[in-house]
């Protein structure tokens, strides 16, 4: 999804905003109580205490229509099933929020196209979380705020004390965790921080009360008389230091400044703060680092040291790239005080194009330049005043069109990020092997061109770079894909990431050929050992063997015609037998081209030792990383990645002459088939003395326990002239006797439905309102398994439109279950058949093939809410899907899911 920021003009928030309800996320039983804030919370007394530092309220944008707009777009936030056995487990979450430290503590950023979706502010749910530990409970009535130390009045202030007596500030910041772009510092070598992709900045209004008239109102006494810092202080407990609360400070010059708006915010976007970004109160401080602005704020003391927080000197410091951990400790690198990071540093980013984006290169899309896009931003205010691209190397840089959606404040700071554009022409695309970006400031900062390692990964602000490689996305054409440098988390990808892992396999490569050197060796290809191969079982490095010989086919998953999982359920393992039974000889010889070397043998190894034939088990049971959980722990699950599952055949029904629904048991009573909703099983079975698999989606709701169910159509011997010997599987199963074993292996596809309009679709995450759902013979099966879960969630309102096309009547599957559906749910199941020939005067649907007639009459138009999802044969896909929903609009690339 390219992200589109616009200039735009707005005016202050409305108060519509600021009232409690539904949209400001309350929920029965939540620590986070109601409270209505006050339009106006100036009184006569405050306004003594403070000078406001922006009398040109009238003149300010106003942002309630992107929060609005953000807002509406966004799936409800949940309980996520992760944060069950954790003290979180009472925090609701948007789930396409991408973790960065596993399960807990919470630590998450938006998948960057995501983000960038949303332009200029960020919608609550998306923005960045940083937590180092559990979320305080909070109620707001309770809440105190205390000032302490040097000042002549200490006082503590409820919330309502907060808002009431003092002036008012509201304006946008953009907070960025100093850890921003840290995995590409892992990449190079590790640090001690966790990987931040280039999501962790977000942009939102604050409403607060500003610090100084705070302070000024507790009395803070002059620097004479030892008034240095102002520390802050929060109410969770940590276990840094031996157990302590998140605390760190500021120069007291800085707190005072009223150029830097330092204020105690207690509304984000109009609402109060949700649980995960401070409620009810926290420190906003502009233009430095979010690792300064503590949240869940309780205690501020005005102090002559800086804080004495364990968090303060040991986190947030950039140390010389020669300092690691150890001699960081030894020699007490952290408390040099030249090392503490409070301002950002100037930054950019490219987001269009996206990661894995590919630009076909055609007689259209060579006809109109491609307009690249970022975001970027500086610190202490700064305006950033340049950004540049190269497509050389840095030989030449074409000056990039800025958006500023803010305005300065008074003193001419500004506090939040700006985007850039830059239209390239798509030859000048296909002629570089990287794109880069840099910013500069008014200052005139700019970036770096390499990385400057660092121990705590912070800070990291070397050029953005993007590669490009020239791929053949369709049959005679081609096209150009790019590459960012990594992927948040633990996701795979990125060029950074091949870039080691080749690194590191030349080394390892290198090291196994020296040491199995031998004049009795034939030493002229690279040799690998079974353990070797074992170790490549994800999906950053995916190797398989084939008849002895070693393939790496990370390459191809992405265009594996099955899927990347089709590969990935073999990593790692022989999988001659798999192989030789699903494909043709043309893949074959394809397969060719990504052999790396031989499989080292000895006597004690026979050749049927593949971990799959294995008396034994697999060698190698650990689950893929790269495969979402399928099921929350509790659950039972019968399918393993790489492991072939025995299912017995328990109960047979024909529903036609070539019509099946067969059941078969799973290997134990409590178990769940364990099948991502959209994915699909091989079913696997000798005949005729070889192994023959092929790919079923079950009929049965993937939450049903102890078996599963297939619906299968039998293609006979001697019924299709094209076809004279039939289906093989379909008539092995045909053939089968109650009590008859078969063998099931998955989950493997590229789609993965995850509710309420979201798919996950070769590891990017997709959403849909409306659903145009088309579907040929046999291909109604993942269609049917994605309205079954839809429908089963009461609060799933996505909307369904199906044309399901067959050569008559009698070959429509589960005809009675679309109709029941669609008189249900009638505003939100429509279905409409196609068939080319009738027996019945009476039918009332389309007769012939699939038109664009027939799409634009059932079928939603395109939009950026609509999803098209298809399965068929491919003259249907060819001929009739893509044609057609291409003149409605639809972008066949990124709208079109193709099970």
């Amino acid at each position: 999804m390219a992200a589109s920021v616009e200039n735009r003009q707005f005016n202050h928030l409305e108060s519509g905003l600021f009232k409690s309800g539904p949209g400001n996320h309350n929920r029965p039983g939540s620590p986070v109580r109601a409270f209505t804030f006050s339009k106006n919370p100036v009184n006569g007394n405050a306004r003594g205490d403070y000078s406001s530092s922006d009398d040109d309220d009238d003149d300010e944008n106003n942002y309630s229509v992107l929060i609005k707009k953000g807002n509406a777009e966004l799936e409800p936030s949940v309980l996520d099933s992760r944060d069950e056995l954790t003290a979180d487990n009472w925090v609701e979450r948007n789930p396409s929020m991408v973790r960065l430290t596993g399960k807990h503590p919470f630590n998450a950023e938006a998948p960057l196209p995501r983000l960038m979706h949303h332009g200029f502010i960020t919608p609550v749910p998306l923005h960045y979380v940083r937590n180092h530990g559990a979320v305080p409970k909070a109620s707001y009535d309770d809440w105190t705020v205390e000032v302490i130390g040097l000042v002549k009045k200490p006082m503590r202030f409820t919330m309502r004390e907060l808002e009431t007596e003092f002036l008012v500030r509201e304006f946008p910041v953009t907070l960025v965790c100093a850890g921003n772009r840290r995995k590409e510092q892992n990449m190079v070598k590790q640090t001690i921080g966790f990987n931040w992709g280039a999501a962790g900045v977000s942009t939102s209004v604050w409403r607060g009360v500003p610090l100084r008239a705070v302070l000024k109102r507790c009395g803070i006494m002059s620097s004479k008389r030892g008034a240095m810092n102002v520390c802050f202080e929060g109410a969770e407990d940590l276990p840094g230091g031996g157990g302590s609360k998140y605390g760190t400070s500021v120069k007291k010059e800085w707190a005072m400044d009223p150029a830097r708006d330092i204020i105690l915010a207690y509304m984000q976007n109009g609402e109060r703060l949700s649980p995960d970004h401070g409620f009810p109160v926290r420190m906003i401080i502009p233009g430095f680092i979010g690792g300064r602005m503590v949240k869940w704020l309780k205690r501020i003391i005005v102090t002559t040291q800086e804080s004495d927080s364990y968090y303060h000197f040991k986190d947030n410091r950039v140390l010389p790239s020669h300092v690691d951990a150890e001699l960081a400790n030894a020699e007490a690198w952290w408390y040099k005080p030249e090392h503490i990071i409070n301002e950002l540093n100037i930054n950019s980013v490219i987001t269009t194009p996206c990661h894995d984006e590919i630009l076909p290169i055609n007689a259209w899309t060579t006809q109109r330049p491609y307009t690249l896009r970022g975001y970027s931003y500086s610190g202490g205010g700064k305006k950033v005043t340049r950004v540049e691209v190269t497509l050389d190397g840095g030989e030449t840089w074409q000056v990039c069109s800025l958006d500023h959606p803010e305005k300065a404040n008074k003193y001419g700071k500004y506090w939040c990020w700006c985007f850039w554009s830059l239209e390239v022409e798509v030859l000048d695309l296909l002629g570089t092997k990287e794109i880069a970006v840099r910013a500069w400031d008014e200052t005139l900062n700019t970036q770096p061109e390499k990385l400057i390692w660092n121990l705590m990964g912070m800070m990291n602000n070397c050029w953005f770079r993007v590669k490009t490689n020239v791929c053949k996305p369709h049959k005679g054409e081609i096209g150009i894909v790019f590459e960012h440098p990594t992927q948040a988390g633990n996701q795979s990808g990125g060029w950074m990431a091949k870039e080691r892992h080749l690194e590191r396999s030349s080394n390892e490569n290198h090291a196994l050929k020296k040491s199995i050197s031998s004049p009795f060796m034939n030493t002229t290809s690279k040799m690998y050992s079974f353990s070797e191969v074992k170790k490549h079982n994800a999906a950053d490095s995916a190797w398989i063997i084939v008849h002895g010989h070693v393939y790496d086919c990370t390459r191809f998953l992405k265009d594996h015609p099955g899927g990347a999982d089709s590969i990935l359920i073999n990593a790692g393992t022989d999988a001659t037998e798999e192989f030789e039974a699903i494909h043709s000889d043309k893949a074959k010889k394809m397969l060719e081209s990504y052999r790396i070397g031989e499989l080292i043998t000895t006597g004690y190894v026979s050749a049927d030792s593949s971990p799959n034939n294995s008396v034994h088990g697999p060698s190698c049971s650990l689950p893929l990383t790269t495969i979402t959980e399928l099921l929350p722990p509790t659950k039972n699950v019968a399918l393993v990645p790489r492991e072939k599952i025995p299912c017995k055949l328990i109960d047979k029904k024909s529903i036609s002459h070539d019509v099946r629904i067969f059941r078969f048991a799973l290997p134990y009573e409590d178990q769940v088939l364990g099948l991502p909703v959209g994915k699909h099983i091989f079913v696997c079975a000798t005949v005729d003395e070889k192994l023959c698999m092929r790919a079923y989606t079950p009929s049965s709701d993937v939450d049903v326990i102890g078996y599963f169910e297939l619906v299968i159509k039998v293609y006979f011997k001697g019924v299709h002239p094209a076809f004279p010997k039939g289906g093989v599987m379909s008539q092995h199963l045909d053939s089968l006797e109650i009590g008859s074993f078969i063998d099931i292996k998955g989950p493997l596809g590229h789609i993965e439905y995850t509710g309420k309009g979201n798919f996950i679709v070769h590891g990017k995450r997709k959403f849909a309102k409306k659903l145009a759902m088309i579907a040929g013979g046999t291909g109604i099966t993942p269609i049917y398994q994605v309205m079954q879960a839809i429908l089963k969630d009461s609060d799933d309102e996505t909307e369904m439109y199906v044309v399901y096309a067959n050569r008559t009547e009698d070959d429509i599957l589960l005809r009675d279950e679309l109709d029941a559906w669609a008189e249900k749910y009638p505003s939100r199941v429509k279905v409409w058949y196609v068939v080319q020939e009738s027996v019945k005067e009476d039918w009332k649907y389309s007769l012939g093939f699939v038109t664009e007639s027939i799409l634009r009459e059932h079928m939603p138009p395109a939009s950026e809410y609509s999803l098209a999802l298809a399965c068929g044969p491919p003259p249907m896909m060819q001929f009739a899907v893509n044609p057609n929903f291409e003149k409605m609009g639809y972008d066949t690339k990124e709208s079109l899911l193709v099970f």
